[in-house]
C-alpha cells in the first residue's frame, strides 16, 4: 500500500506538472522582473543638460526606469521573442522535479496518512495533517532540490542577453555543468527555501484539500465526484499560494544567481536576498508573480487531486 501510494501521486503530479508548465515558466519570469542583479544590461535613454539660454550644453546617458508587467505581457513577449517552443523551456526539469520531488511527498503524505488515521472515525485531525504535510514535504524538496535548481535555470535563461545565457539542452546537461562548474554543492542552492516552501505548500494544500473535502462530504453539500474534487482541489491551491509565494520568490532569486569565480555572491543566503529585495523593490516584490502563481498553482492542484483520484480509482484493485 505504501507504494501504491508513491506511484499514484508520482503519476498525477508529472501530468499536472507538465500541464501547466507554461504558467510556471510565466511566474518565473515575472518573480525575477526588478532584480538589478540580473539585469547586466540596463535600459539606456539619453538626457540632455541646458545652459542660461536654453542651448544644449551636455549630453549623458541615465537608466531608463525599470517597469514590472502583467502576466499576459509576459507571455506575449515570451512568444514574440523566443517563440511558443519556448514556454516549455525546462520541462524536461519539471519532469524529473515532480518524479523526485511530488512523488516522495506524496507517497510520505499517504503513508502518513494511513498510520494516524482513527480507524473508528476514518479521519485525521487537521493538525496532523498539517504535521503530515510539513514532514513529507521537506523531505521531497531536499531530494528534488538539483531538478529545482535547473528548472528554475532553464526556465530564466530567455531573459539574458544572448552571451549571458547558459544554454543548458536539457535537465542532465543543466545538472551536469552546474556541478563541474560551481560544485556539486550548486545543485543544491537554496535548498532551505525549496525546504522552506515545500513545507508550506505540501502542508498548506494537502491538507486543506482533505479538509475541505470531507467538510463538503460531511455536510451532504456535493457527493464524492468531479464536483467534489474539484471544489476542494481550488481552494487548496489558493490557500497554498498566499501561503508560499513570498518564499518562492526568494527561492527563485536564489537559485538563479550567477556566481563568478573570486567574486562575492549576489546574496549571501534566503535572509539577505530578501532585505536587498523588500528594500529595493517594498514590501509587495514578495508577492510578485502571485497572479501566475495562483494561475498556475489554481489549475495544478485541480488536475493534481483530479488525476489522483481517478488513478486510485484505476489502481484500486492492485
Amino acid at each position: 500500500m505504501g507504494v501504491k501510494g508513491f506511484v499514484e501521486g508520482g503519476i498525477a503530479s508529472i501530468i499536472a506538472g507538465c500541464s501547466t508548465h507554461p504558467l510556471d515558466l510565466i511566474k518565473v519570469r515575472m518573480q525575477l522582473q526588478g532584480e538589478s542583479l540580473a539585469a547586466p544590461n540596463p535600459v539606456l535613454r539619453p538626457a540632455f543638460a541646458l545652459n542660461n539660454g536654453g542651448a544644449i550644453s551636455a549630453i549623458h546617458v541615465t537608466a531608463a526606469p525599470r517597469t514590472s508587467v502583467g502576466p499576459v505581457v509576459v507571455g506575449l513577449n515570451i512568444l514574440r521573442q523566443e517563440g511558443a517552443a519556448a514556454l516549455f523551456s525546462g520541462v524536461s526539469a519539471t519532469v524529473l522535479r515532480q518524479t523526485l520531488y511530488s512523488t516522495t511527498r506524496m507517497g510520505l503524505y499517504d503513508v502518513l496518512k494511513t498510520k494516524w488515521t482513527n480507524p473508528e472515525t476514518g479521519n485525521m485531525p487537521l493538525v496532523r495533517k498539517i504535521t503530515a504535510g510539513l514532514i513529507a514535504g521537506g523531505i521531497g524538496a531536499a531530494v528534488g532540490n538539483p531538478a529545482d535548481v535547473a528548472m528554475v535555470r532553464m526556465q530564466a535563461d530567455g531573459r539574458l542577453p544572448a552571451a549571458a545565457r547558459r544554454n543548458y539542452t536539457s535537465v542532465v546537461d543543466a545538472i551536469g555543468s552546474m556541478a563541474r562548474k560551481e560544485g556539486v554543492g550548486s545543485l543544491w542552492r537554496g535548498s532551505s527555501l525549496t525546504v522552506n516552501r515545500a513545507m508550506i505548500v505540501t502542508a498548506s494544500q494537502l491538507a486543506s484539500y482533505d479538509q475541505i473535502k470531507e467538510s463538503i462530504l460531511e455536510k451532504g453539500v456535493m457527493g464524492d465526484g468531479l464536483g467534489t474534487h474539484v471544489t476542494a482541489s481550488f481552494a487548496a491551491g489558493f490557500v497554498a499560494s498566499v501561503a508560499s509565494n513570498p518564499v518562492d520568490v526568494i527561492k527563485t532569486r536564489v537559485m538563479n544567481m550567477s556566481v563568478e569565480a573570486g567574486k562575492a555572491a549576489p546574496y549571501s543566503g534566503a535572509l539577505d536576498c530578501a532585505i536587498k529585495t523588500v528594500r529595493a523593490e517594498g514590501p509587495m516584490a514578495l508577492y510578485k508573480g502571485f497572479i501566475p502563481t495562483i494561475s498556475r498553482q489554481g489549475p495544478f492542484t485541480v488536475v493534481l487531486f483530479v488525476t489522483l483520484e481517478q488513478v486510485r480509482k484505476l489502481l484500486k484493485d492492485f
